[in-house]
């Protein structure tokens, strides 16, 4: 982001900061999935097990949706809590500052499924699922989707945010869907 200037830098660093303040309740969820899941699978309870996993993306997805909502709609005054009134700097980067938080309200629901599924796997003893998915998702998609937008396609630093959206949709539905798969197949194999 540093090749685009000050103003790009200082409008990413901001939404990002933001981004991640709002991700830490996601991830405390994605915690309290990985050790609900695991206590219902120690258990024999696969179909709790599933259920519980389910229930916690569906939180987390349901808090970032709130967040999304509420950063997209406070945008301006979140940015004047980071920036001096008196800088010359600070329309510039407000404008761009508040394409990219739509962006990251896009990616905050996939944000709170990719780390609560990641945890609800993590509970069925399964991480290396979201290694392999964090690698085609982050690295295979999302990466040479932002530099190719960025770069190639000359859209600047929207378009490294966009691989980051890229990126986050392929993780969180690679994620869900292996969750999803496992339990079922766990059920099955149990015959409950």
């Amino acid at each position: 982001m540093g090749w685009f200037g000050p103003i790009a830098l200082a409008a990413h660093q901001i939404c990002l900061n933001i981004a991640s303040f709002t991700f830490m309740v996601p991830l405390a969820i994605g915690q309290a999935a990985t050790v609900r899941v695991g206590y219902y699978v120690g258990g024999g309870a696969l179909r709790r097990a599933r259920v519980a996993g389910f229930t916690a993306i569906g939180l987390g997805v349901a808090f970032m949706m709130l967040t999304a909502a509420t950063i997209t709609s406070l945008s301006r005054p979140i940015f004047h809590l980071y920036l001096d009134a008196a800088d010359p700097q600070l329309d510039a980067v407000v404008a761009l500052g508040g394409q990219m938080i739509v962006l990251a309200a896009l990616f905050q629901m996939f944000d709170g499924a990719q780390v609560v599924a990641a945890g609800a796997l993590r509970g069925l003893k399964d991480t290396r699922a979201a290694l392999l998915a964090g690698i085609a998702a982050y690295w295979g998609l999302g990466m040479p989707l932002g530099a190719g937008l960025a770069f190639g396609l000359g859209f600047g630093p929207i378009g490294l945010w966009w691989g980051f959206v890229g990126g986050l949709v392929a993780i969180a539905i690679l994620l869900s869907l292996r969750f999803g798969q496992r339990t079922a197949r766990m059920i099955a194999l149990a015959g409950t």
